[in-house]
């Protein structure tokens, strides 16, 4: 198994390495490599991989973002002869016409975690509801404040794109908390008071804290801070520390890794939503395999126009009438 930045489709083509035909290949094209969340992600991919036979090769972005990395690695996988191809796109409108190449080879493609737009772009989308993820932490978020008609809401997200798990996750928060909401597929257009502004942070610690302190000096009474993802709220966390705030603002998010529940436990986050990646990957490799075999595509979730591999809310401080599990209950089952 090989992990490959490039910048273009030939160096990824000489990296890949030659494949028999006798093999069936697959490929698994991440954001980054360095996010928790995707390294989950390859393992699970790497691990369902060997037990199926199937030969994979991994690429990831240099950062959240990174679209001409994956479109170079999309052709890459066509070039191969990849029978799949599961990727987590940097931009879900960018990398669709890629996409739709290796479809027209033959490729069975599978978006993972982030859908296409449209989602029909690709053959078939694993993922977490993220609308409902952000829609529960929104809830909870409203249960919990005192008042939530004084709430001073910070909103940290992904980056500028406004790709699909960016703007599903924070218009599900806000809907959850009880803002009205206007373009559900855009972030940013509502005028709601309580609303201090959105900044974007790449789903990094670093972006988490320089988003917060702009946000902050805006605001310095922001009393409650989304975040896209669990690295951007720890860094959230510290730029209120280092001001004195960090009891002032209630914190929420969604993953659900090891560090982000470890978060919960330790007061940084007040509640996050928890995604299977290793689950989405796994299932992809399943879906693969199955069609190099038989040529069936993989069904969507009834009622639904994509696969839904779940999603829990975690918190140590539960609120009548929102199903969620302990950080304790949460460690047992977090991915890393």
């Amino acid at each position: 198994m090989k992990t490959l930045f490039a910048g273009t489709a030939l160096a990824l083509v000489l990296g890949a390495g030659a494949v028999s035909a006798a093999e069936t290949t697959a490929c698994l094209i991440t954001k980054t490599d360095t996010n928790p969340f995707f390294v989950k992600m390859k393992e699970g991919a790497g691990a369902k991989a060997k037990e199926l036979g199937l030969t994979l090769n991994t690429y990831a972005g240099k950062l959240d973002g990174d679209v001409e990395t994956q479109v170079a690695a999309v052709e890459s996988c066509i070039a191969a002869g990849a029978k799949g191809i599961l990727i987590t796109p940097s931009d879900s409108r960018a990398l669709a016409p890629v996409v739709g190449k290796a479809r027209e080879a033959g490729v069975l493609v599978i978006a993972l975690d982030t859908p296409f737009e449209p989602i029909e772009a690709a053959d078939a989308t694993f993922a977490t509801d993220n609308f409902l993820a952000g829609e529960l932490i929104g809830q909870w978020a409203a249960a919990k404040m005192e008042d939530p008609a004084d709430a001073r809401i910070a909103l940290l997200d992904l980056n500028p794109s406004q790709i699909s798990v960016d703007y599903l996750r924070d218009n599900g928060f806000l809907k959850g908390f009880g803002v009205d909401i206007k373009d559900p597929t855009k972030m940013g257009d509502e005028d709601d008071p309580r609303i201090v502004g959105n900044d974007v942070t790449n789903g990094n610690e670093e972006g988490g804290r320089t988003a917060m302190e702009n946000l902050l000096q805006k605001d310095p009474g922001v009393n409650l801070v989304y975040t896209i993802n669990e690295p951007a709220a720890a860094g959230a966390f510290e730029a209120l520390k280092a001001v004195g705030l960090e009891e002032q603002a209630l914190i929420v998010s969604v993953d659900g890794g090891c560090p982000g529940v470890q978060n919960v436990e330790a007061g940084v986050i007040g509640a996050t939503s928890m995604q299977f990646p290793l689950k989405m990957a796994s299932m992809g490799i399943e879906a693969i395999k199955a069609y190099a075999e038989t040529g069936e595509k993989p069904k969507a979730s009834e009622g639904l126009d994509f696969t839904n591999t779940g999603v829990e809310l975690v918190t140590d401080q539960p609120v009548e009438g929102i199903p969620s599990i302990t950080s304790k209950e949460a460690l047992e089952k977090c991915w890393g």
